[in-house]
């Protein structure tokens, strides 16, 4: 398996970040999406959560446990954002599929790996100066996830780890590069 792009969802426009993963999936890239909850969607709270209730009410009337699936999860909600973009129910977008792994914040095998960003993608890029805002969290623990708070106590100790790392880091380049200058 080649080596996954790890792009760090936090500060992302929804849709622009999924047209562009997407993009690279179908062309054989293999993408890991990290910190989910981070992401976000043009428009204030209210509105984007009056939205997904609508979405929530869609489901077969005779079958209601066949589809549509509504997912609560931030990570699964950029999965099925990023399935409407693919062609998934052929072979070519199924494998497309198979290479997409997302997550809520950043888990042990992903958070020592150098993370990129889609410029494209951006808020502080893409949406305009005063145009209201919500984070993908926010929404769906309004319409249902339960794992919020247990996500922010992971990401906290995981940043307290990464300072002490980053600390030492620093102490040690400090003292090669006073090796280097004796």
């Amino acid at each position: 398996m080649p080596k996954p792009v790890v792009v760090d969802a936090r500060g992302h426009m929804l849709g622009r970040l999924a047209s562009v993963l997407a993009k690279q999936l179908l062309s054989g890239q293999y993408v890991v999406a990290v910190r989910c909850e981070e992401i976000d969607i043009s428009g204030g709270l209210v509105r984007q959560k009056a939205k997904y209730e609508r979405f929530l009410r869609k489901r077969m009337l005779t079958a209601p446990t066949k589809g549509p699936i509504h997912f609560r999860a931030p990570s699964r909600i950029l999965w099925r954002t990023i399935r409407g973009m693919i062609p998934h129910k052929t072979k070519r977008g199924a494998a497309a599929m198979e290479r997409l792994k997302v997550f809520e914040g950043v888990p042990p095998p992903y958070d020592t790996v150098k993370r990129v960003v889609v410029p494209d993608a951006l808020k502080v890029l893409r949406l305009q100066h005063g145009h209201k805002c919500c984070k993908l969290g926010d929404l769906a623990s309004t319409v249902g996830w339960k794992h919020q708070d247990a996500v922010k106590l992971l990401e906290e100790k995981r940043k307290v780890k990464a300072q002490a790392y980053y600390e030492q880091k620093k102490k040690l380049n400090a003292l090669k590069a006073k090796a280097y200058a004796a």
